[in-house]
């Protein structure tokens, strides 16, 4: 008999929620088989089995927060079969396990368990952590009409379905953590601006990808917005790569997947990267690797709405980039005026570690490449 504990998960994160079993006490699994899904503040993950064997104990509770380290199941050589007054021996047969439910953007197989509630009509479709949500807040999701693709049910469904105060869980609660960690540690000031994009803009430019070759040109122009500031030590780290962190409204919350080396990419090459992670963040399945270490944010806001924004930095980075709702605005040429089309900029910046006149240059230098015609 031995006990597999929650595994280390990456990114440093301490504990996890269990949104969903997909064995019960008794089955038997087989190496790399999926025992549970689990809720981290990044993403719904599954632990897959260390071993094969027969399962003898769940030992977390749907739902339950578990620190990194916990017991999780225990496993047993042979299966338990309750022979009741039958004399002799039965022959244990491993369970037939039902096909697996295709859920939308993750194939998770879906299984009843005792603590689990009853299964949902097959009409409804919503992924494992929207059931897990909708399980907590006592929502039935076959009264809800779903507002994601082909009908599927979203988190929003759900909680806008179930009025009333709850615990935070999952990427919120892992944006109320850092919140409060940046508002503690972070000395902010911002610096606002405007870029004249009327030489090359239209609604089928791409607005993200000049921005991130402006943010390269702004990074080296004063590197120090591209570092790591450790406040305890009191040290600075400039780095010479720019690992950009691209803030994504997701349907949980805010996610920030990184493009790594973005100074260096081609704009093909970033288009794809740019929508693989904007994909892989609405599914809620950004591999770990790709939430890593951003060296600097660009959050790209004025795609919904908005002109400026003061954002918030967040340790140990040391800046973030805003980019507005682009607006026409009259200026004058000559004698008269014309019409072009502005870009509202700004810069957060760690007053620590940068100056206003570095992250003012800094500004400066996007502008300058923001108004090139190409």
């Amino acid at each position: 008999m031995s006990t597999f504990n929650l595994p280390d998960l990456g990114e440093g994160l301490q504990d996890a929620e269990i949104v969903a079993w997909h064995v019960a006490e008794g089955d038997h699994v087989v190496v790399d088989e999926p025992l549970v899904s689990v809720e981290t503040e990044k993403a719904v993950v599954e632990v897959p089995s260390p071993r094969s064997g027969y399962v003898k104990h769940l030992l977390g509770k749907l739902h339950e927060r578990l620190k990194v380290g916990s017991p999780l199941v225990e496993f047993d050589e042979a299966p338990h079969v309750d022979t009741g007054t039958v004399v002799g021996q039965l022959e244990a047969k491993p369970e037939k396990r039902p096909s697996a439910e295709l859920m939308p953007n993750r194939a998770i197989p879906m299984r009843p368990t005792p603590s689990a509630s009853a299964p949902l009509s097959a009409k409804v479709s919503a992924s494992p952590a929207t059931r897990a949500l909708a399980h907590q807040l006592g929502v039935d999701l076959t009264q809800i009409a779903g507002s994601g693709p082909q009908g599927t049910i979203t988190r929003a469904d759900v909680e806008k379905s179930a009025p009333g105060a709850r615990e935070l869980s999952g990427m919120r609660r892992s944006m109320a953590i850092n919140m409060a960690k940046a508002h503690a540690e972070v000395v902010p000031a911002t610096v606002w601006d405007e870029a004249d994009v009327g030489s090359w803009w239209s609604e089928h430019n791409d607005i993200t990808i000049r921005l991130i070759r402006a943010v390269a040109a702004a990074c080296a122009t004063e590197p120090i917005l591209n570092s790591w500031y450790d406040g305890q030590a009191m040290t600075i780290q400039t780095l010479g790569r720019i690992d950009l962190g691209l803030a994504v409204d997701s349907e949980g919350g805010l996610i920030v997947p990184v493009v790594r080396d973005a100074g260096k990419r081609e704009p093909s090459v970033l288009r794809a990267e740019v929508n693989r992670l904007k994909t892989a963040a609405r599914a809620r399945s950004v591999p770990f690797a790709d939430l890593r270490k951003p060296t600097i944010t660009l959050s790209n806001f004025g795609m919904m709405a908005g002109l400026q924004a003061a954002l918030v930095v967040v340790p140990p980075q040391v800046a973030i980039v805003g980019a507005g709702r682009i607006f026409q605005q009259a200026v004058p040429r000559g004698t008269s005026f014309t019409f072009t089309h502005v870009l509202p900029l700004s810069v957060t910046f760690d007053h620590r570690v940068a100056t206003g006149g570095e992250a003012g240059r800094f500004l400066k230098a996007m502008i300058d490449d923001l108004q090139k015609s190409a």
